[in-house]
């Protein structure tokens, strides 16, 4: 049995991840650490598990092999150093860190420690996914000239945050807002499929004053491929769907989301297999084993992770240069 501390329940995907851990036949929480005492006590008693409100104690434990962390963005640094010191396995929910001198840190730390390391990025997984990864692969589109990405859901609308989850309006807490939380799905996918980034140009919006932080964004990136990619990201978004497109010199393809929800593709690169115009496929990849599963099973079983500590600082270093872009009113290189 894999025996975990859970560190921190400050985001609100916590329970759901300890709830993972409780219902995987390999593993077992032995310990929660929370430095919010009642946050820790109401875990400790809904999970079984003991409270510790001292990290070091937790973590020189014997009986602990690895960690899951859940607590506010700006707390990953240190937490993820303390772990990598004391030979823990990490699974952190995202993002990595807040700045790229963070991320810097934190690589550096693990790869010394040797441990196993998982960053929750679980479009990965997921078969409509997979598949456009497969089209890009197979060069079905061309040179590609242009992603589009948009990702939102109603939190400021309909005012999601509050108490302990309070801090994802604090930037000094979460790093930033919408674009920083929930962006990091579509940022992701977006620096999986295109690449090294070249610069960007950003807007970013406190559109409803709901809260003290941005709930609206949009943001243009170069990458050195020279394709372009657009991505929207908001907290005010009552209806409509979440749509990723792709296009390129041979076709396009795009993931739907609402009534129209499935994945379409056209290229010119399939014309000669008999395949012409616009389809849809049937039958879509498998869908891997989601983060949590694939760490567990790395750890013990030392089985392939599809998801690299190198895929957080990438996605902290695009996040980063939005903000910042966005601040300065400039286009921003990297």
């Amino acid at each position: 049995m894999l025996r975990i501390a859970m560190l921190g329940f400050a985001h609100v995907h916590a329970n759901g991840y300890a709830r993972h851990v409780v219902q995987h036949p390999e593993a077992e929480i032995v310990a929660i650490w929370d430095d919010d005492e009642a946050r820790g006590q109401t875990a400790a008693a809904q999970f079984q598990a003991p409270w510790d409100k001292d990290l070091d104690r937790v973590l020189g434990n014997l009986q602990v092999d690895a960690v899951v962390i859940n607590a506010p963005t700006s707390q990953h640094p240190w937490l993820m150093k303390a772990a990598a010191a004391h030979g823990k396995h990490i699974f952190t929910e995202k993002a990595l860190t807040i700045t790229t001198a963070e991320a810097d840190e934190v690589v550096k730390a693990v790869k010394k420690s040797g441990v196993k390391f998982m960053i929750s990025l679980p479009n990965r997984t997921r078969p409509e996914i997979l598949f456009m990864k497969q089209v890009l692969d197979k060069g079905w589109l061309g040179r590609i000239t242009l992603m589009r990405a948009r990702v939102a859901h109603s939190a400021a609308l309909d005012h999601w945050f509050s108490g302990g989850s309070a801090w994802f309006a604090d930037a000094v807490l979460a790093g930033g807002g919408a674009l920083f939380d929930l962006g990091c799905h579509t940022v992701d996918v977006m620096r999986w499929f295109l690449g090294k980034p070249k610069s960007i140009v950003a807007k970013i919006q406190n559109l409803s004053g709901v809260y003290p932080i941005d709930d609206n964004s949009a943001a243009v990136v170069e990458f050195e491929s020279g394709a372009l990619g657009i991505l929207d990201t908001a907290w005010v978004h009552r209806a409509g769907p979440n749509p990723i497109e792709v296009y390129g010199t041979e076709g396009a393809m795009g993931r739907n989301t609402g009534p129209d929800a499935g994945v379409w593709l056209t290229s010119t690169q399939l014309q000669p297999e008999g395949m012409a115009g616009w389809i849809r496929p049937a039958k879509l990849p498998d869908a891997l084993p989601l983060p949590m599963d694939q760490w567990i099973s790395a750890i013990l079983h030392d089985t392939p992770m599809t998801i690299t500590i190198e895929d957080g600082w990438n996605l902290t270093q695009l996040l980063e240069g939005m903000y910042k872009a966005a601040a300065s009113g400039r286009e921003v290189a990297f």
